[in-house]
């Protein structure tokens, strides 16, 4: 009776454990993703240079969605898990669940409206992207991120059409916990896993996939179109130089290649996070839900930690915004400041030495004396839609 008693008591004792330690790691992935996408929004807005690429209104609209799945969705959830039961009825159980679908799919199509518009900037003539990617064209597409997954969330989830046909599986799932006020249960039946599956996952990662390999492709081909300019420039030849020119042109490329590059680590971060929720969403109605619970928490809420990846992703890789964050966080350090109008005039031409100096950079442009520069073919820049951020030379 003894020993029982004892077993019984370190089994509460473990359990408790759990569940604080449990606690206290939801609590930091929701205030690190609150905190980190608060920071990339007040960013955009206090930085008119960040401000100025149209790129960055997908970014922000971006970190707004995972901030509200910071602040609608995980906190629910994570009381949900640490208390094993849903407490606030079956209505706000489906609005959550909606919220849910919601949010995380307009996370997805942000992401690809960035691939296309980089797409667009990197792999076709100016004209052609000043033509796509006018100010009317960037709202439908962030009006479209938006009121797309209203389709495959909010309309089928509370009129129930993800449950036709599986209401008897679903009703034994809500009764498990022993009453149905206590369960927040939302399986989805054949049709509605496939096209929510294929809306929010499936057709944006085709897009981006095929998007980032053409622009592979592109900054493949202009690093040799450098690398021959740069042996050209090194052989005597006759004619005038145009070494400001091959210069600019070498630095914009770098700009657009780490651009492409960081984009791709953002999506990369998405797929490997989302993918294996998305897989399971279409694997589970096939194989009679029989899923565990504790492998659709664990998926669920890698998910979610994607929500809180992308503001560090930016940080890390993205010297406009690692600067822009070290002047909010520092309360207006005026270093930061000079040192982004700098960067700014260094990538718009002003490759002049006292800007390099107050910024301790050194700008490489080619003498004169290695000889005159064969023109180079500018059909892929403009000077207005070129920079992953303006303030960032060559850190994505």
């Amino acid at each position: 009776s003894y020993c029982r008693y004892a077993n019984q008591q370190q089994q509460e004792f473990l359990s408790s454990l759990e569940t604080v330690v449990l606690t206290i790691f939801l609590s930091i992935i929701i205030i690190m993703t609150v905190f980190g996408n608060l920071l990339v929004m007040v960013a955009l807005c206090k930085d008119r240079h960040l401000r100025s690429k149209k790129t960055n209104y997908f970014i922000v609209s971006l970190a707004f969605a995972d901030l509200l799945v910071a602040v609608v969705v995980m906190p629910f959830a994570a009381v949900e898990l640490t208390t094993g039961q849903w407490r606030y009825g079956q209505i706000f159980c489906l609005v959550r669940t909606s919220l849910d679908v919601l949010l995380t799919t307009a996370s997805i199509l942000h992401l690809c409206c960035i691939a296309l518009d980089r797409y667009y900037a990197i792999c076709c003539q100016p004209l052609v992207y000043s033509h796509k990617m006018t100010p009317v064209r960037v709202a439908v597409m962030l009006g479209s991120c938006w009121i797309i997954p209203t389709f495959i969330s909010f309309l089928p989830i509370m009129q129930n059409w993800n449950a036709i046909g599986i209401e008897d599986i679903v009703k034994r799932r809500a009764l498990t916990g022993g009453s149905n006020d206590t369960s927040c249960v939302f399986l989805v039946n054949q049709p509605y896993a496939l096209i929510c599956s294929a809306v929010a996952f499936y057709v944006p990662l085709a897009l981006m996939v095929l998007a980032y390999q053409r622009i592979y492709v592109t900054a493949t081909t202009h690093a040799r179109q450098i690398e021959t300019l740069q042996r050209a420039g090194s052989a005597p030849a006759s004619g005038s130089p145009s070494t400001d020119q091959a210069a600019v042109v070498n630095s914009r490329m770098r700009v657009e290649t780490k651009a492409a590059k960081t984009l791709a680590v953002i999506m990369g971060c998405f797929c490997l996070c989302w993918a294996p929720f998305f897989i399971t969403n279409v694997v589970d109605p096939f194989i009679h839900y029989s899923v565990p619970w504790q492998l659709w928490t664990a998926w669920l809420w890698l998910g979610y930690i994607n929500s809180g990846l992308n503001p560090f992703l930016y940080a890390f890789l993205n010297r406009a915004f690692r600067r822009a964050f070290l002047m909010i966080l520092c309360c207006g350090d005026e270093r930061y400041s000079r040192q982004g109008s700098c960067s700014y005039r260094q990538t718009h031409g002003s490759l002049n030495g006292n800007c390099a100096t107050s910024c301790h950079e050194k700008t490489s442009v080619p003498s004169e004396a290695a000889g005159p520069q064969p023109k180079v073919p500018q059909q892929h820049f403009t000077s207005d839609d070129r920079l992953p951020g303006p303030g960032s030379t060559s850190r994505w």
